[in-house]
C-alpha cells in the first residue's frame, strides 16, 4: 500500500514540475527599463500572461503617462506593445521559437514595482504525436518479448515438474 502511495505522490510531483516549469511569476522594481526573458520552445504556442503596477494607486497623479510594456521576438520584431499602462492581460501565438524580451519602461526615475506573470503553453499537433508507421517496430519488439517470456515460462514449468518426479522418485527408492 506504501508503495502504491509512493508512485502517486512522485507522480503527482513530476505533474507539477513539468507544469510549473512552463510558469513564471516574479515581481520586477523598474526604475527606468527593465527587462524579463522567457525561452519559446516551439512556434505557434500560446504565450499568456499578465502585469500590474502593484503600488501605482499610491504614488501615481493623474498626470503619470504610466508603464510602456514591450515584446520582442527572437527576431527583433515587435510582436505586441502596450503604452501607459498600470497593468493589462496579453496572450498571443509565437511566430518563432526562441528567446522572448519582455521590457517594462517607466519614464518617471520613481522605482515602481511590476508583479508579472507569464505562461507559454504547448498544444502537441498531429506531427507531434506518434503514428502508426512508428509505433509498428516497437510492438514487433514487444510482440517478440511475449514469445521470449512464454518460452522462458514453459522451461520453468518443465523443469518444475521434472524437480517434482525426481523427488517423487527419490521419496520411493528412499521408502523401499
Amino acid at each position: 500500500m506504501e508503495k502504491r502511495w509512493g508512485k502517486k505522490w512522485a507522480l503527482i510531483c513530476l505533474f507539477l514540475f513539468n507544469w510549473a516549469r512552463n510558469v513564471s511569476s516574479l515581481s520586477v522594481t523598474v526604475s527606468d527599463m527593465e527587462c524579463v526573458y522567457e525561452y519559446v520552445l516551439y512556434e505557434g504556442d500560446t504565450i499568456s500572461g499578465n502585469f500590474v503596477v502593484v503600488d501605482h494607486d499610491i504614488f501615481w497623479s493623474s498626470d503619470h503617462p504610466g508603464i510602456d510594456f514591450t515584446v520582442t521576438s527572437p527576431g527583433g520584431n515587435t510582436v505586441h506593445s502596450l503604452k501607459g499602462t498600470s497593468g493589462e492581460k496579453i496572450e498571443f501565438k509565437a511566430p518563432r521559437s526562441g528567446m522572448y524580451k519582455f521590457c517594462f519602461h517607466n519614464p518617471y526615475s520613481t522605482p515602481e514595482t511590476i508583479a508579472f506573470y507569464i505562461h507559454v503553453g504547448h498544444i502537441p499537433t498531429d506531427h507531434d504525436l506518434a503514428k502508426d508507421e512508428h509505433l509498428n517496430p516497437i510492438n514487433v519488439k514487444i510482440a517478440e518479448l511475449r514469445e521470449a517470456l512464454e518460452s522462458v515460462t514453459a522451461e520453468q514449468k518443465y523443469l518444475k515438474a521434472r524437480d517434482t518426479r525426481h523427488r517423487h522418485k527419490v521419496n520411493e527408492t528412499e521408502i523401499q
